[in-house]
């Protein structure tokens, strides 16, 4: 009978290979193929040979011993899994088996079912996960789609950003072309549906007490309460940092602290000018215009965060705090980072120390006009593994990990997120119309509803009037902003660019999570 293409194969290597015969039998009937072999050396050759895709190797064999064998089999296949079957559970032996790259190991005496799990998570796992990965994956989707036939709270789309990013780092990790477009496509429609929501809500949280939390919030309900308790905090804001990318990077700060993740909104737009300044300042934007008339300027942008050290101060000070001890450090780059990170001793006096650090939101807008970081993070799979590199060997994670042994609490969080933006969208604006691509404000503009809302009453989204005919326009889903005149260079310059300050699940949501050390 001729072998299926399909079929795996496996040697098992044991010099009482007769006595497993009933094992082996089990095995084929589980679509296996088998194959015996006595000693190490007839193993070795075997392998050189023919195609296997497991073995089972016995460690104690006359002649070549399962560790020699073991040695020279990765030494003609280094990627093939080996099972060592061993007597002994002697944790010298298992060091050195392990120290040899073996994939797992078994003690005698062994039963069919336990090869059998052994051999399945080795070989099957990515066909079995991948499988029980859709059944789940339709649970949980047709369960929040249920929600969005009733009635949904604010709280309710946190837990859909939750489920995206859930299942963005799940097909991260096993690949499945098929349910990754079925996510894409699920990511789409719940943005449109959020868009919907935000459209019809989001003007009656700015001036409601009942409202989910905001960017103007999070200072009086993660930070003030721990200084007025006398506690030491460190606030960390990681500019432009989405769920998905904390969720990545979260497991490896486990090590190091008890980790609560809650969520909030930033306000719109999600751009670093209006929801950090609102974050730092505990006001909405058009408050921050009247009490700081110098802070919006049209023909200023790069500068409109300059103020916010100035904003916090003034925000605690409103609230009756007055720190022991104040450090407030903006870190633009991994140099300016290591540097703080080698004196990160001269902080530990004070009663609350803030970092911000820009590094991210850099990498998001150099990636647009970069050719080589454009290949290398050419999608949202490759950008949150490029921003988990960057994170691993950061002054953020070494700053972190020396805070761990203190007697803080941590607070980290972002100001907003970005979005993966594939569509452009036509605005019409005056040459001193703001030039971001997911917002503009300036007089007079315009743009399709269908893709954007335009705000011509800036004061009932809390916004401030730069001119009497100051308007917004803010960019839905994953549009973003061309001008008719250079249509298709724009097109062709951001298509698929990070981008940041409209309306989206992926720029509103934002992780906040308060770090306690271990």
């Amino acid at each position: 009978m001729a072998q299926k293409k399909d079929t795996r194969r496996i040697l098992w290597v044991d010099d009482e290979i007769d006595s497993f015969k009933p094992h082996i039998l089990f095995l084929e009937k589980r679509g296996y193929e088998v194959k015996g072999s006595m000693s190490g050396d007839e193993a070795i050759e075997l392998v050189g040979k023919e195609n296997f895709d497991l073995v089972l190797l016995d460690e104690m064999m006359p002649g070549k011993d399962g560790l020699t064998t073991l040695e020279e089999i990765k030494e003609i296949n280094p990627h093939l899994p080996v099972v060592m079957v061993t007597k002994s559970e002697e944790e010298s032996l298992m060091d050195d088996a392990i120290g040899q790259k073996i994939d797992d190991y078994l003690v005698k005496p062994i039963n069919p079912s336990q090869i059998l799990i052994v051999i399945k998570r080795l070989l099957d796992s990515r066909k079995i996960i991948s499988g029980s990965s859709m059944k789940r994956y339709i649970t949980e989707i047709n369960k929040f789609n249920d929600k969005l036939d009733g009635r949904i709270e604010p709280e309710d789309w946190y837990e859909a950003a939750r489920i995206l990013s859930s299942w963005d780092l799940e097909l991260d990790a096993n690949a499945d072309v098929g349910l990754a477009q079925t996510l894409d496509g699920t990511r789409k429609e719940w943005n449109i549906e959020f868009t919907k929501y935000i459209e019809k809500n989001y003007v009656s949280w700015l001036r409601s007490d009942d409202r989910p939390l905001l960017s103007p919030d999070i200072t009086s309900r993660y930070v003030v309460p721990e200084l007025k308790k006398k506690n030491k905090v460190l606030f960390i804001v990681v500019d432009c940092m989405r769920l998905d990318q904390w969720m990545l990077i979260e497991p490896l700060l486990a090590e190091y602290y008890n980790i609560n993740r809650e969520y909030y909104y930033s306000i719109l737009p999600t751009a670093t000018p209006f929801s950090r300044n609102a974050l730092f300042a505990g006001m909405f934007p058009d408050e921050i215009h009247r009490v700081y008339p110098d802070t919006y300027a049209v023909k200023d942008e790069g500068s409109l965060n300059r103020f916010e050290s100035r904003f916090f101060a003034d925000n605690l000070s409103r609230q009756g705090v007055r720190p022991a001890g104040s450090k407030y450090v903006k870190i633009f780059n991994n140099t300016e980072g290591e540097e703080i990170a080698k004196r990160i001793s001269d902080y530990y006096e004070n009663q609350l120390v803030t970092f911000v650090f820009n590094f991210l939101d850099i990498l998001a807008h150099g990636r647009s006009s970069n050719v080589i970081l454009k290949e290398i993070a050419g999608t949202e799979s490759a950008f949150r593994s490029l921003m988990k590199s960057w994170f691993v060997h950061s002054p953020l994670f070494t700053i972190l990990k020396s805070f761990a042994k203190k007697d803080f609490t941590i607070v980290i969080t972002s100001d907003h997120g970005s979005v993966f933006c594939n569509r452009g969208t036509i605005a019409h604006g005056k040459r001193a119309t703001s030039t971001n691509l997911r917002y503009k404000y300036g007089d007079n503009l315009n743009s399709d509803p269908k893709d954007s809302i335009l705000i011509k009453k800036p004061e009932q989204w809390r916004l401030p009037s730069m001119t009497l005919a100051t308007t917004y326009i803010i960019a839905k889903e994953d549009f973003y902003f061309v001008y008719p005149n250079n249509y298709n260079e724009m097109v062709r310059h951001f298509q698929k660019s990070f981008q940041h300050g409209g309306i989206s699940l992926e720029e509103m949501v934002v992780p906040l999570a308060v770090l306690t050390p271990r």
